[in-house]
């Protein structure tokens, strides 16, 4: 009888730097959660449900506006959307606006489509949407459109320091 050899597997291919970023904050902070890649891509709410194989409302739109000249990040469930009233208000903030591209790029690090809700050491102010919480398992960008990680809203609060509240309507609302 002779022993098999094993071929050792090929390295993975390196991140790229934002999805890196991600990995390494997560790994940081002891963080329970898991980083995927989807060739396919999940640039929106309704794609990257369908990459997970979840519902739109366990993906997590991680967007950032403009609260009184400040970044806040918002995150809301993809199957609806942020509401900016409903943010001034609980942030008693005079004003609410979702911020341009090129802001939220200068601001996270990151671009529209792979907005991760971490880390964000310009943006100090975090808001969960309530109606994240009855999920087991919620959806983030991690960074790029094809990189997403999947963690308990509990984690997700626990990362970004988040307070939780109603700022959220439907999307045709």
């Amino acid at each position: 009888m002779t022993a098999e050899v094993r071929q050792p597997l090929p390295p993975l291919p390196p991140l790229p730097e934002a999805a890196e970023r991600v990995a390494n904050h997560l790994a940081q902070c002891r963080a329970e959660a898991r980083l995927h890649e989807f060739r396919e891509g999940t640039p929106t709410a309704e794609a990257a449900a369908r990459a997970v194989g979840c519902q739109p409302s366990q993906i997590v739109k991680s967007l950032i506006f403009v609260c009184d000249g400040a970044p806040v990040l918002v995150m809301v469930p993809g199957s609806r959307r942020a509401d900016d009233q409903k943010l001034a208000s609980t942030l008693r903030a005079a004003s609410a606006r979702i911020a341009k591209p090129a802001y939220v790029l200068e601001r996270t690090g990151f671009k529209v489509g792979g907005v991760a809700p971490f880390p964000l050491p310009r943006v100090q102010v975090a808001v969960l949407d309530q109606s994240m919480l009855r999920h087991e398992i919620v959806w983030v960008g991690a960074g790029t459109s094809q990189h997403m990680a999947g963690l308990e809203p509990v984690e997700l609060l626990r990362l970004t320091k988040a307070r939780v509240g109603d700022v959220s309507a439907d999307l045709a609302g």
